[in-house]
C-alpha cells in the first residue's frame, strides 16, 4: 500500500497551496463579508487549469485524477471555504456528468468552456419541496417538437447566480417514479429560464446561491444528457463522485481551523505561559489533527477507487464525505475555543471557519443520508 504522492500531485499540491496563501487568503474575509461573487478568485485558479482538473485534455482540461482533485479542493478550502467549493461544483457537478453522460458533440460544445472558466457550471437538483429525496422532485419536461419544455423551481443552487451552464434534473414521466427522471443540459440564455431569490446564507457566503425558475423553458432536444429516463442514475452516480470532493473541503476547511489553532495556541499567553503548554489545550489539538488525518485518509481512499475504475465506491465516498464533515465542524468549533472570546469575532478567520464547516453536514446528502449509504452497501 504507497500512500505517496506521485510526482506530478506534488507539484499540484504546491502550486495551488502558493495560490491559495498569496492570493485568496488575503481576500477570504471581504469575499464572505461582501458575500460577491470571487469571480478575481476564479479567473486566477482558471488559468492554472484548477477548473478542469478532471477534464481530459482533448478537451481543454488538465486531464489529472480525482486524487489530485481533492488535493487542489483542500488546499483553496483551507484558506477560503467558498472558492473551493465554486471549483469543486465546476469539476464534479458540472463538467463531469457532461463527460460521464454526454454524447461527443456534447462534450466537445461545453467541457472546452467549463474547463476555461469562460462559462462557469452548475447543478440543478434540490427544490423547495424536495432535498434528499430526489424523487418526490416536482420540476417537469415534455417533449413538444424539436424542444424540451422545462417547468419548475430549484432553489440552494451553488454557483447558480453566475453559472453559464447547468446540468438540470426533471420529470418526463412521473408514473415512472425515479425512473422517470431526465438530465438536461441547459445555458444560462434559454427562453423561459430566469434567477429567483438569492440565498443569504450562514456560511460560504459569496457562492451565488440562488433559485432557478423554468416557465416554459425550451431547451433543445439534443441537450438531453444520457438517455430519457437515466436521469435518477446519472444523479446518484454525479454526488457518489462530488462528495469526494466535499470531503475534501472539510478536510481542507478543517486543516486551516488546525494551523491557526496551533498558531494562536503558541503566541497567546494566559497565567504566564503560552496556551500551547496547557495539556487541556494539547488535547484539543490532538483530537483535531487525529480526527483529520483519519478524513483525509478516507476522502483520498474514496478518490483513489474512482480513480481504479471501481464501479462502486458510493460507500467510501460517504465513509469520507460523512466524517470530514463531522471533523470539519468539530475542528472548527474547538478552535473558536482556543481563541476564547477572540474566536467570536470576525477579527479572526476561525469565526468564519465555523460558519462555513456547518454546510458540509447538510450539502451533497446530509450526514444522515451518507449513514443510510453506508448502512445499506453493508446490508446488500
Amino acid at each position: 500500500m504507497d500512500f505517496d504522492l506521485t510526482t506530478d500531485q506534488r507539484m499540484l499540491q504546491k502550486m495551488v497551496r502558493e495560490i491559495a496563501t498569496k492570493e485568496l487568503e488575503p481576500v477570504a474575509s471581504e469575499i464572505d463579508q461582501s458575500g460577491e461573487f470571487p469571480w478575481e478568485n476564479i479567473k486566477k485558479l482558471a488559468k492554472q487549469g484548477l477548473l478542469g482538473v478532471i477534464v481530459p485534455e482533448k478537451y481543454g482540461g488538465a486531464g489529472f485524477d480525482f486524487i489530485s482533485l481533492a488535493i487542489a479542493i483542500e488546499e483553496i478550502s483551507k484558506v477560503c471555504a467558498t472558492t473551493g467549493v465554486i471549483v469543486a461544483v465546476n469539476n464534479s457537478l458540472a463538467a463531469y456528468p457532461i463527460y460521464q453522460f454526454g454524447n461527443e458533440e456534447q462534450r466537445k460544445k461545453w467541457l472546452p468552456l467549463l474547463a476555461s472558466g469562460e462559462k462557469l457550471g452548475a447543478i440543478a437538483i434540490t427544490e423547495p419541496n424536495a432535498g434528499s429525496d430526489v424523487a418526490s422532485m416536482e420540476t417537469t419536461a415534455r417533449l413538444e417538437g424539436d424542444y424540451w419544455v422545462l417547468n419548475g423551481t430549484k432553489r440552494f443552487i451553488t454557483n447558480g447566480g453566475e453559472a453559464g451552464i447547468y446540468v438540470v434534473f426533471a420529470y418526463t414521466n412521473k408514473e415512472l417514479q425515479h425512473r422517470g427522471i431526465s438530465a438536461f443540459i441547459v445555458e444560462r440564455e434559454t427562453p423561459g429560464f430566469s434567477l429567483g431569490k438569492h440565498e443569504d446564507l450562514m456560511g460560504i457566503r459569496a457562492t451565488a446561491n440562488c433559485e432557478l425558475i423554468f416557465e416554459d423553458a425550451k431547451i433543445p432536444k439534443d441537450n438531453l444528457l444520457g438517455e430519457e429516463g437515466q436521469g435518477f442514475k446519472i444523479c446518484m452516480h454525479t454526488l457518489d463522485v462530488s462528495r469526494i470532493d466535499i470531503g475534501a473541503q472539510a478536510v481542507g476547511l478543517a486543516q486551516g481551523a488546525l494551523d491557526a489553532a496551533i498558531s494562536y495556541a503558541k503566541e497567546r499567553k494566559a497565567f504566564g505561559k503560552p496556551l500551547s503548554e496547557f495539556e487541556m489545550i494539547q488535547s484539543m489539538i490532538a483530537e483535531m489533527a487525529t480526527q483529520i488525518q483519519a478524513a483525509r485518509l478516507l476522502v483520498y481512499y474514496a478518490a483513489y477507487c474512482k480513480d481504479k475504475g471501481m464501479s462502486r465506491f458510493s460507500k467510501e465516498a460517504s465513509m469520507g464525505k460523512w466524517f470530514a464533515s463531522e471533523a470539519a465542524v468539530n475542528a472548527t468549533k474547538m478552535a473558536v475555543q482556543i481563541y476564547g472570546g477572540y474566536g467570536y469575532t470576525k477579527d479572526y478567520p476561525v469565526e468564519r471557519f465555523y460558519r462555513d464547516a456547518k454546510i458540509m453536514e447538510l450539502y451533497e446528502g446530509t450526514s444522515e443520508i451518507q449513514k443510510i449509504v453506508i448502512a445499506r452497501s453493508l446490508l446488500k
